[in-house]
């Protein structure tokens, strides 16, 4: 295990005419992990990651080597959509593990090349405009490998809680910038384990932090698996197979956004503030914006989870196209039952919900059956 990073004076940064005080650290994994916090309005502050999680990959990867769960030497696999593969493989070099990837057809060819280049073995599954069925055949996949290879550990990002573990210290970042403020933090859904790992520190220090969530048309986490987005994927914020490590209970208020309105949010980060940020951010600042002309009071933390690249064309080259983000408006609902696209909000409070997969989806995170071992 390679020592933390160690504080090393510099010479004098350029315009301060005094010494700076920098880091330098010993994996990459250390320097990219913690975000940039950008203030971007007087309440909205963006938390700008190049790759969230590396938080994740890297707390789980640690807890499990100190439990005895996973050693040195051994094959870790998990199915991604992008930036947990990366995440992930970046964590597996640092610690001698071995890594194998299920990626969604979302992930392009300039993070497959990385994801060989530190030794991941790669399956990518062929194209798909469908998000559920990019997702049932990464999970039919990953059950197979598991049959096929005894002793290769599976990660489950999507429901071992073991992924909130590394978010502690992101809470650490977040209380020590903004103290005693009243704070809303925005962020996509996904696995869960991003916002959840971030809120339920700050709210067990005692402070009264707000949690909402972002969320695609399509997807099963938060009721609106009834409706198809016909545009495009967006990876990583929604799923068609219920997530374990989303808790339902820590978030106060769901926006559910579509493609387009997403593309105007990332557009409209890139053009008012300079940012480069994918379409969950996106997603995430255009509610955010909404939120905080609602709120005034409160400080509002967007989780930026990574950069812009992956959607160069399909977004970032059409910005022609985008939407103008300040003329959107999301139609406020207060039950399921109302919820419309292109874009809603509603009061969640800190509710349960019951999330219940189709009949005919395969099982998702149970042992595999002779079944899985022929198909």
């Amino acid at each position: 295990m390679r020592p933390p990073a160690t504080p090393v004076r510099t010479g004098a940064a350029p315009g301060t005419g005094s010494l700076a005080t920098a880091l330098v650290h010993e994996h990459v994994t250390d320097a990219m992990k913690a975000p940039d916090l950008l203030r971007l309005t007087d309440n909205i502050v963006l938390a700008r990651f190049e790759t969230m999680k590396v938080y994740a990959a890297l707390g789980a990867v640690r807890t499990l080597l100190a439990r005895g769960t996973v050693s040195p030497g051994q094959t870790l696999v998990d199915s991604s959509s992008g930036i947990y593969a990366l995440a992930l493989a970046m964590a597996c070099h640092r610690y001698g593990l071995r890594c194998h990837i299920v990626a969604s057809t979302t992930v392009d060819a300039t993070m497959r090349a990385q994801l060989e280049i530190l030794g991941a073995t790669v399956d990518q599954m062929p194209p798909s405009r469908s998000l559920r069925l990019d997702q049932e055949r990464r999970v039919r996949r990953v059950r197979r490998l598991i049959a096929e290879r005894p002793g290769t550990h599976w990660m489950r990002q999507y429901h071992d809680a073991v992924h909130y573990a590394g978010y502690r210290e992101f809470a650490d970042l977040v209380d020590a910038a903004l103290p005693g403020v009243p704070l809303t933090v925005v962020g996509a859904v996904g696995t869960g384990a991003s916002t959840g790992g971030l809120v339920q520190p700050l709210r067990g220090r005692g402070r009264p932090v707000a949690l909402t969530g972002v969320q695609p048309f399509g997807s099963v986490t938060f009721g609106s698996e009834g409706f198809d987005d016909p545009e495009a994927i967006i990876a990583g914020i929604g799923s068609s197979i219920p997530f374990d490590n989303v808790r339902h209970r820590l978030y106060d208020t769901l926006h559910w956004v579509d493609f387009r309105h997403a593309m105007a949010g990332a557009v409209a980060l890139l053009r008012e503030h300079a940012v480069f940020a994918g379409l969950s951010t996106g997603a995430a600042f255009l509610t955010a914006a909404w939120e905080a002309r609602q709120h005034p009071e409160r400080t509002h933390l967007v989780i930026g989870a990574d950069t812009g690249h992956r959607y160069t064309e399909r977004v970032f080259a059409r910005h022609r196209e985008a939407l103008d983000a300040r003329a959107l408006e999301p139609l406020r609902i207060t039950g399921l039952a109302d919820l419309a696209m292109p874009w809603s909000v509603m009061d969640w409070k800190r509710r349960d919900h019951d999330v219940r997969p189709p009949a005919d989806h395969p099982p998702t995170d149970h042992p595999p059956t002779e079944e899985d071992r022929t198909t």
